[in-house]
């Protein structure tokens, strides 16, 4: 059930928590039907309530429709049908091999749920963002505890007022709120908590869950470049990056195109490009354009506005900038030759701002990467396969896209998450389930065959004779056995 946030503190999440525990330890979130109910509930509350939801994300952004479906709506969608069809094989025991020495045996990797476990999303995509990491938990068998952004205000109610209706609210809880409730939550023990957002309270996160020695996923963030070589096509390469910075929720997207690395040289055709582009896509006034989300609050327009209105990068404007602070909105801004040590280029921007720095040659972009933090992606627009075996090699990234933006997060067969300070564990598809699931080593063994050469006492023949079994060559213990081996030692008498 969804919890108040005025009577939740620390009693009421002890008191939840013990709840949730006791439903795990009864045992009913682990059949495979239990999930599979779960995750058809969550199908259908897309399903039944996709107006609702677009009103929520309209509310909270000014989410147009298309982002919400497609993004939203459409990736919870995706994520559950993608694991209602692969459940029952990612269920089943994995089989390990087992070496000659303890022969005859076999091993198998058992996935078994964590247990109690906790999911605190973020505004930016407050339902994808909430849910898709709910379907994993559910999957792998764990009972949940969702705490949605209180800066999505609505949607977090839809949560807090959906999830009790269409899920087992026995072993799926929501709690609405802001840092007191979230304080209270990460008081409590769990056996994993799962956290989306920023760097600085990843640290709060981990700084909590290190009590308790709770293991973490933290999906964080970090300054995702682009490069931009003169031989692609253009008119392809600027629709990308446009829909892969402004069409993704503004700019306010973890693996959002956070800065340009071009050469001096081409700029001027990239530029010329990109505002062209710009106007087809969101009009000569595209504050007025219904195809681009808000920023999310006040905090936020005028963290941005400070940006923009350094020194440093104020005369950088060569499009855009312009600014309502009444209705929350930016228009897309391109700033050309930003210095490096300004605001912008030192902090994530999250927001529909995107510098361009020069280099002579493109080569020079790996340096200006490998100099900051490892992003959450990185991306490479290029025809020449040297660049791009080399950018796949050389930079450290979370994710990396040839000749597009953000698209691999559409393939559940590959992980998204972050390295460094971009984050640390990944999910999507199995590895949800897997990021959610204990993987327990199993061995099996019978009561014949068993060796004396392990037993007491210790003898140099049964040492030589390990040692030889240990090697995992059949010709060592032949000639062992034969005596033949130039390190054989006579087999002691038996008395």
């Amino acid at each position: 059930m969804a919890i108040s946030k005025k009577a939740f503190d620390a009693e009421a999440a002890a008191a939840m928590t013990a709840e949730l525990r006791a439903a795990f330890g009864a045992g009913k979130t682990r059949s495979y039907e239990w999930r599979v109910a779960q995750l058809n509930a969550i199908a259908k509350m897309m399903e039944d309530r996709e107006r609702e939801i677009v009103d929520a994300l309209r509310s909270d952004l000014g989410k147009p429709e298309f982002e919400s479906v497609l993004y939203e709506i459409g990736t919870v969608k995706n994520s559950c049908k993608h694991t209602l069809k692969e459940l029952k094989q990612w269920m089943k025991p994995e089989k390990a091999g087992t070496p000659f020495v303890i022969f005859p045996s076999s091993g198998e990797i058992v996935s078994e749920p964590f247990g109690l476990v906790l999911i605190i999303s973020p505004w930016n995509y407050p339902l994808s963002l909430a849910l898709d990491p709910v379907i994993g938990a559910i999957a792998a068998g764990n009972t949940v505890v969702l705490k949605p952004s209180e800066i999505a205000p609505a949607t977090s109610a839809f949560l807090a007022k959906h999830v009790e209706k269409y899920l087992d609210s026995s072993a799926v809880r929501v709690v609405e709120g802001g840092v007191p409730e979230t304080s209270a939550l990460l008081e409590q023990k769990w056996d994993k908590i799962f956290y989306t957002g920023n760097g600085r309270v990843g640290r709060i996160i981990m700084a909590a869950a290190a009590k308790h020695l709770t293991p973490v996923v933290l999906e964080l963030g970090g300054k995702s470049p682009v490069i931009v070589d003169s031989d692609v096509d253009l008119k392809v390469a600027v629709r990308r990056i446009i829909i892969g910075k402004w069409g993704l929720n503004n700019g306010q997207t973890c693996v959002a195109a956070d800065y340009i690395i071009t050469t001096r040289d081409f700029a001027p055709k990239l530029v010329n490009a990109l505002k062209h582009q710009l106007e087809k896509f969101y009009g000569k006034d595209p504050l007025e354009s219904k195809d681009l989300s808000r920023v999310v609050n006040s905090n936020h327009f005028d963290r941005l506005s400070k940006i923009l209105d350094e020194e440093k990068v104020s005369g950088k404007i060569i499009h855009g900038g312009h600014r309502n602070r009444d209705q929350l909105k930016i228009a897309p801004t391109i700033l050309l030759d930003v210095p490096e040590d300004s605001l912008i280029m030192n902090e994530e921007i999250f927001g529909p701002l995107l510098p361009i720095l020069l280099v002579d040659r493109l080569e020079e972009s790996f340096d200006l990467i490998l100099s900051r933090p490892k992003p959450l992606a990185a991306y490479v627009f290029t025809n020449n396969q040297s660049l791009k075996e080399k950018f796949v090699l050389n930079i450290s990234a979370g994710g990396i896209v040839i000749n597009d933006i953000a698209v691999h997060l559409t393939v559940p067969t590959l992980p998204f998450g972050g390295v460094g300070e971009s984050g640390i564990g990944a999910y999507h598809g199995k590895l949800s389930f897997d990021a959610f699931s204990h993987k327990k080593a199993v061995l099996y063994r019978g009561f014949k065959a068993d060796a004396a050469l392990r037993y007491p006492p210790y003898t140099a023949w049964n040492l030589s004779l390990l040692k030889a079994l240990m090697s995992g060559s059949l010709v060592s213990i032949i000639n062992m056995l034969l005596g033949w081996s130039k390190n054989t030692v006579a087999k002691p008498k038996v008395a």
